[in-house]
């Protein structure tokens, strides 16, 4: 395969799957180590991998359906990083001292969330780069 002849949007496409892989490793861990002890921690640990596979299957089959399925996914991963920024910001300020700089560093990450909106984000305009 010749990687001169990919298209940015293609190896945008790549790029954003390959980091849905990393970061859903690094959340699994967190979330693992705090036992999963809110349901909604299942959402990042199981939607990483899925966007992985649409992106890396997007990457080298360009069909209006896995476009479709990759669309969609990278919506719901915009939605569902906004709503663990929430949970990730309620949850410092459940820790004694509320919302002390000292809870943002030792308390659930909070930039952790959005790097799924943006890398989402980055999908998104990926996607539409073409349109």
């Amino acid at each position: 395969m010749e990687w001169a002849s990919w298209s940015l949007d293609r190896v945008l496409i790549l790029f954003v799957s390959l980091a849905f892989l990393m970061i859903g490793i690094q959340v699994t861990l967190y979330h693992y180590r705090q036992n999963f002890h809110h349901a909604a921690m299942w959402v990042p640990v199981i939607a990483t991998p899925v966007f992985f596979v649409a992106g890396l299957l997007l990457s080298f089959n360009n069909a209006s359906w896995i476009r479709g399925l990759f669309q969609v996914l990278m919506w719901i991963g915009a939605v569902a990083g906004l709503a663990g920024f929430y949970f990730h910001v309620s949850g410092v300020g459940k820790r004694v001292g509320g919302w002390a700089f000292r809870n943002f560093l030792i308390g659930p990450p909070v930039v952790l969330p959005l790097m799924i909106t943006a890398m989402s984000a980055l999908g998104l305009v990926a996607l539409y780069w073409t349109v």
